[in-house]
């Protein structure tokens, strides 16, 4: 029953971790043709709340994985597992610098509207292209070798 538990919250942190991006997408292309201050801002906002509910639902995604491995019988060498780790391992790393860095740079000298939407369109689709590839090997589960 807990093991059923966790796989149901791992699957529905999966979700919270990758859906919000889907939103982003489309906001994106507005943020670019936003023309008050007072219109960024409330994009701003809620970009960022977008990348908080990610970044804490990849900690309960971590937890519940690492849990899933323990109880589920799965070899740390095992293909799939071996290669979610390295690009969770790449995710992390990109996700501390693609976004914070950038957003911190709106209502500053350094801020460029053009540069700013481009920076954040750029990094949603390689986090989101590195989540889905990461999604693709956990239901797969591929042997590559």
């Amino acid at each position: 029953m807990l093991y059923s538990t966790v796989t149901y919250i791992h699957v529905i942190s999966a979700i919270l971790s990758i859906g919000p991006f889907f939103v982003l997408i489309p906001m994106l292309k507005k943020m670019r043709l936003a023309k008050t201050h007072e219109e960024m801002t409330a994009y701003v906002t809620t970009f960022s709340l977008a990348i908080q509910v990610v970044k804490h639902s990849g900690h309960v995604l971590i937890l519940s994985g690492l849990y899933i491995l323990w109880r589920g019988g799965y070899s740390v060498t095992s293909p799939f597992i071996v290669m979610t780790i390295t690009l969770l391992i790449l995710s992390i790393m990109f996700l501390a610098r693609a976004f914070k860095p950038t957003i911190r740079t709106f209502n500053t000298p350094q801020y460029d509207h053009q540069h700013f939407v481009d920076k954040l369109t750029k990094s949603v689709w390689i986090y989101t292209i590195l989540l889905l590839i990461m999604l693709w090997f956990m239901v797969t589960k591929p042997a590559l070798w």
